[in-house]
């Protein structure tokens, strides 16, 4: 639960006309759980904190790199390396102690996701990934929770507000509705792939905060059953009407089990030259294969258990055909930039057979050996 607060931090929001001590006592009991403390969840955090939203969740594994610190601006230089959900609350409780902040360093996926959610009045995704998006509405809808959705990528953001009820019924809005399917695997990159100019997720990121203030004040109207674009180099905004379907709900698991068996990172990644965590240790047993890291020379975590060769993306083309003939298996943080390396190479030598990419990248071999220390 939240501590009590003290009006006079509010003050500039109290002196509002239809806010008041009614909407603040309401963001003072809420709970409000962030999917993602990197560079939309940075502003989201700080203005949900700022503003006395009393109970906030932050659901992140991943580490702080010194690349994050142009649109992550929670973070200090000194704090690269360091976990972002905990490294974040330190940060968060400085600016406002009245606030109670869980810190969640377990990746979110298919096992925790509804017994997270149900846990929050509202979800806020920040994630920056098509797998984690679509388990996160999945689990949304299943939970009957809103979301608030955001993306980024080079000069253009998103926004959109889904599964809002009212009353009984839900308005029927959700991410499916907008994009039913996830794309064929990298056809659309994320920041890591395509980069992102800084300020835009923090404009994206404080609008996002904004929805969640709406939602639980009652004040102002929210943008359900719309999408908003920006493009900032044009300063273009653009609001698009959004249309429910029976069809896309339909992709939705019915319940819980079916959720469970859900795999979305094998649904987002394809199955050309994808092989599991698991699979990547078989081979590693049984055969010899070469671990090819594409990640950036300044990208953490390093894989002190895994013997790798660093090729970093921005200069595979040129570099990869250094690669020895033999298997070789592609990683690197998330699987997206292994799978476009796997099919590269494959072109390059006019077979991809031996060429593999790891699912779910670092991130999941590294959550893999947590598990394993800890049995």
């Amino acid at each position: 639960m939240s501590k009590s607060f003290s009006p006079e931090r509010y003050q500039r929001q109290l002196i509002l006309d239809k806010f008041g001590m009614a909407a603040q006592q309401k963001l003072s009991e809420s709970r409000v759980l962030v999917i993602g403390a990197g560079g939309l969840g940075c502003p989201v955090l700080s203005y949900l904190v700022a503003a006395g939203v009393g109970n906030i969740g932050i659901v992140d594994d991943d580490v702080i790199a010194i690349h994050n610190l142009h649109r992550q601006p929670l973070y200090d230089t000194k704090d690269v390396g360091k976990l972002k959900a905990l490294t974040a609350r330190e940060h968060l409780l400085d600016l406002n102690p009245s606030v109670h902040i869980e810190a969640i360093t377990s990746r979110l996926d298919e096992s925790n996701a509804l017994s997270l959610f149900a846990r929050f009045d509202i979800i806020v995704d920040g994630s920056d990934n098509f797998a984690t998006r679509y388990l996160v509405n999945d689990a949304a809808v299943l939970t009957g929770k809103p979301f608030v959705y955001g993306a980024v990528t080079q000069y253009e953001g998103q926004l959109a507000v889904f599964n809002v009820t009212s009353g009984q019924e839900v308005q029927g809005i959700h991410y499916r509705d907008l994009f039913p399917e996830p794309p064929a695997p990298g056809k659309i990159l994320n920041c890591a792939e395509a980069g992102v100019i800084g300020v835009l997720p923090g404009i994206i990121g404080i609008m996002m905060a904004a929805e969640v203030i709406k939602f639980i004040s009652g004040v102002g109207k929210m943008l359900t059953g719309k999408l908003l674009t920006l493009n900032i180099l044009t300063n273009q905004w653009l609001e698009l009407e959004l249309v429910s379907s029976e069809k896309t709900r339909s992709l939705i698991p019915k319940d819980a089990e079916s959720f469970a068996r859900m795999r979305y990172e094998d649904l987002c990644n394809g199955n050309s030259y994808g092989i599991s965590v698991n699979e990547l240790k078989k081979m590693l047993a049984d055969e010899s294969i070469l671990i090819v890291d594409v990640r950036e020379v300044d990208e953490v975590p390093e894989m002190e258990d895994l013997k790798t060769l660093r090729i970093p993306m921005s200069i595979f083309k040129e570099k990869m055909s250094g690669i020895p003939v033999g298997k070789v298996a592609f990683i690197c943080q998330s699987g997206i930039r292994s799978r476009r390396a796997a099919e590269m190479l494959a072109d390059a030598r006019h077979s991809g057979e031996g060429i593999f990419s790891v699912n779910g990248g670092v991130v999941k071999w590294m959550d893999s050996q947590n598990k394993a220390a800890h049995v």
